[in-house]
């Protein structure tokens, strides 16, 4: 009758609920497509890869052309005072491609060149330019009226002489020589040498020199009326 009993009680109790299975979860809402942010995303990636191979492209498209290592003045070669340098291709600008060089060392600058400037087909010609405000004098010059390694670029002052007894050429100092200034001072301060020539024959040195001067406007013609009567003398400037 226990075991009965037992039983019994048990048939009335009500069963636990049964747990939710791991399957069955609550619905999401689904996620807000942004069609705008996404084309933005596209245009951006495609605008830096087209920047990336503009880049590309040029790096890959130099060339080779020639630079200026020393100072070149008018009328002067660029001789070996040159370099190599490698730039962007740019058809708008006349670079001298470096396989050009012979022949650029042929003509003259038409005016001062700066070290380190890129050479453009314009710098030079057959024939130089000469600046505004300046002029180009020829001297004879006789051996011992200028410095024995005087050249192409050198500064120099130019001086009045007059003949002696002794038939040497002596720098003017005084009013009362023959062909002299009254000052003494030099017929011009700063001119430049552009062009040297020994004045020589082909089998006898004379020790003569023709040199072209380029000098201020103001003060070609007395130096050329003094180059006309063999009176000048020429001193390299302290410093060039």
């Amino acid at each position: 009758m226990k075991i009965q009993e037992r039983t019994g009680a048990g048939v009335g109790r009500s069963a636990a609920p049964a747990q939710p299975s791991v399957g069955d979860r609550l619905p999401t809402p689904p996620r807000e497509r942004k069609p705008a942010l996404a084309a933005l995303a596209v245009l951006l990636i495609l605008v830096g890869a087209l920047g990336v191979t503009m880049l590309v492209l040029q790096v890959g498209n130099r060339v080779e052309v020639v630079k200026v290592t020393k100072e070149i003045q008018a009328g002067e070669s660029v001789g070996d005072n040159v370099t190599s340098v490698m730039v962007a291709a740019d058809d708008s600008i006349n670079y001298v491609t470096w396989d050009q060089l012979t022949t650029l060392k042929t003509l003259k600058a038409k005016s001062t060149i700066y070290s380190g400037t890129v050479v453009v087909g314009q710098m030079f010609g057959e024939k130089a330019g000469v600046p505004a405000g300046k002029a180009v004098v020829g001297l004879a010059l006789k051996e011992g009226s200028y410095p024995a390694d005087i050249k192409g670029g050198d500064i120099v002052s130019a001086y009045r002489v007059s003949s002696t007894g002794s038939g040497s050429n002596s720098t003017e100092g005084n009013s009362g020589s023959s062909g002299t200034s009254s000052s003494g001072g030099a017929l011009v301060d700063d001119a430049r040498v552009s062009k040297v020539e020994a004045d020589d024959d082909a089998t006898v040195s004379t020790g003569n020199l023709s040199i072209t001067v380029l000098v201020d406007e103001a003060d070609a013609a007395a130096l050329a009326s003094a180059a006309a009567a063999n009176e000048v003398a020429i001193v390299r400037v302290p410093g060039n």
